[in-house]
């Protein structure tokens, strides 16, 4: 899925190539992908593009007061293309779910297509006056970028949730999700499975760092990017997440996993968990 870092970077690319452009055709290849109806996606065409943001994880395109905002969901993606087909797509074959072409003052005709690979559709898209009206950006937290290391620490005091959990809870903290979570548990060394409220001031303390840190480089290597080569930029960065079986690369340990019902998280036990090996989280347990 992605998240803070490849959104953030996926706006600044919407900045460059497609703010200053009018929007022109506006191809709906996946009916369901729409959660709003009304004003119609329709009423997009024609209208200047003024400005992209980032919510959370959510993308968002301001084209004059109406907001084209969408969220990627676990197998979605931004495609640009220079060339796009001038012909509409067929509702319903392969992964693309919608298609926005634009004219820019070029006299270029370019175009972004939203996919979505899996089976599982999940990508949304939604089309309206404030991004707030989509209710999962108004039940955001505060960016994880944004947010400062005694409110960082307020929230945490809030729940008794596993610290893992606590990371990806978009209502307590907006931006971070599963991979990065890893990767800042990681870094901090710290257990997936510790407490929350429980955390002494000083794990905060490091928790809160290695966020900024991790965040903050992720930032700084996808900006620039491609957007088509962010997949390959945010894997390259993994140290453990998704690297089930391969040797830490701080300790040389190998790196395990803990599975879910749809989801899977990786850690360290030598830099996290004291040498402790989690038991697989359907048992909610430590191994003894």
């Amino acid at each position: 899925m992605p998240e803070l870092p490849e959104v953030e970077a996926l706006a600044e690319f919407l900045r460059e190539h497609a703010v200053g452009a009018v929007v022109g055709r506006v191809d709906v290849a996946a009916l369901s992908v729409l959660k709003t109806f009304d004003p119609p996606i329709t009423a997009l065409q024609g209208r200047d593009v003024t400005g992209a943001a980032r919510f959370g994880k959510h993308l968002a395109l301001d084209c004059s007061g109406l907001w084209l905002v969408t969220h990627l969901s676990r197998g979605g993606w931004l495609r640009w293309t220079d060339n796009p087909s001038v012909a509409p797509p067929k509702p319903g074959k392969g992964p693309l779910a919608l298609r926005v072409h634009f004219f820019t003052p070029e006299g270029a005709t370019p175009a972004f297509d939203l996919t979505e690979a899996g089976t599982k559709k999940r990508l949304a898209v939604w089309l309206v006056h404030d991004p707030q009206e989509v209710e999962g950006i108004a039940r955001l937290g505060p960016d994880a970028l944004a947010v400062t290391e005694p409110e960082f620490a307020a929230l945490l005091s809030t729940t008794s949730a596993r610290i893992k959990n606590a990371l990806v809870d978009q209502s307590l903290l907006a931006g971070v999700g599963n991979a990065y979570s890893d990767e800042i548990l990681h870094t901090a060394k710290i257990s997936p499975f510790a407490t929350s409220r429980t955390l002494p001031e000083d794990q905060v303390h490091v928790l809160y760092d290695a966020m900024r840190s991790v965040l903050t480089d992720a930032v700084d290597r996808s900006l620039g990017q491609d957007a088509a080569r962010l997949k390959g930029e945010k894997r390259s960065g993994m140290r453990v997440h998704a690297r089930t079986g391969l040797p830490c690369p701080v300790c040389g340990d190998t790196v395990r996993e803990v599975s879910f019902a749809e989801k899977s998280f990786q850690y360290c036990a030598t830099c996290q968990t004291g040498g402790k090996v989690l038991a697989d989280r359907r048992m909610s347990r430590l191994l003894k």
